[in-house]
């Protein structure tokens, strides 16, 4: 809502990256501070399956965020040509998609850092099959840039994707645990298999969506997954946080489903 990407190669070697370009005029000085000190601490971070960020400046009321570039675009057009085509995910796919992302989250976590908008279009594609990787990307930092945005206007984003408690506390990100991130992750896993989430409706509007989320309502799975995958997706969907799946859980099932 708020930012331009371009695709664009650094002078130093001609590597192509992503430079991401956000307005932050809602932001006061000490928001832009923190914003600046987190993109920092992203940077820090080395995970094959983390988009890796290169450089960050703020000039003026423009924050600009280089970033290592993913070439074969985002799960979120994955899973919507899947849908168009008709051709599901096989059980493999969505258990290798997956154990990546829950290997980045759970490094992340061990870190102390909370990714805050897990969602198909923050999981982006850098190599196909048959070495398919993908990787965890918009990391951390969008809470400083939604301060005004009122998130009721919409169901088509991220408010399929938010934890009860995420949802009871207003919408804004109070209450906000590493347990949400991982209900945001099983409503991933369960949308790389179904090729919707699993809170859709038609014509729901966000109190009905809040409704359904917050009472862990939901369809199950289609036919033809194992019931491994079908646990691992109830371990991450439920709505009492201490029964709720831990990055590190999701990520050692996902590997002992897929053998």
């Amino acid at each position: 809502k708020f930012s331009v990407v371009h695709r664009t190669r650094r002078r130093e070697d001609g590597r192509p990256v992503a430079l991401k370009k956000v307005q932050v005029f809602e932001m006061g000085t000490s928001e832009r501070t923190e914003c600046m000190n987190e993109i920092r601490l992203l940077q820090s971070m080395t995970h094959p399956h983390i988009i890796m960020y290169l450089d960050c400046v703020m000039e003026r009321n423009e924050l600009t965020v280089v970033m290592e570039l993913a070439e074969h675009g985002d799960l979120a057009g994955l899973i919507r040509e899947a849908a168009l085509t008709g051709v599901a995910l096989t059980e493999a796919a969505v258990l290798r998609n997956f154990t990546q992302i829950a290997d980045a989250l759970k490094y992340m976590h061990e870190r102390r850092v909370m990714h805050r908008d897990i969602k198909p279009a923050n999981v982006f594609i850098t190599s196909v099959a048959p070495t398919s990787c993908v990787k965890l990307g918009d990391l951390g930092v969008g809470r400083y840039f939604s301060s005004k945005t009122d998130m009721t206007h919409s169901t088509v984003g991220t408010p399929y994707y938010m934890s009860p408690e995420c949802i009871q506390a207003g919408g804004g990100g109070g209450g906000y645990d590493f347990k949400s991130d991982t209900w945001s992750l099983g409503c991933l896993l369960y949308e790389l298999a179904a090729l919707r989430s699993p809170f859709y409706r038609e014509k729901i509007n966000f109190y009905l969506l809040g409704k359904r989320i917050t009472s862990g309502t939901f369809d199950p799975l289609p036919g033809g997954f194992s019931a491994q995958l079908r646990e691992l997706v109830d371990s991450l969907l439920r709505v009492d946080v201490a029964a709720r799946a831990s990055a590190a859980d999701a990520y050692e099932r996902a590997v002992a489903a897929a053998g």
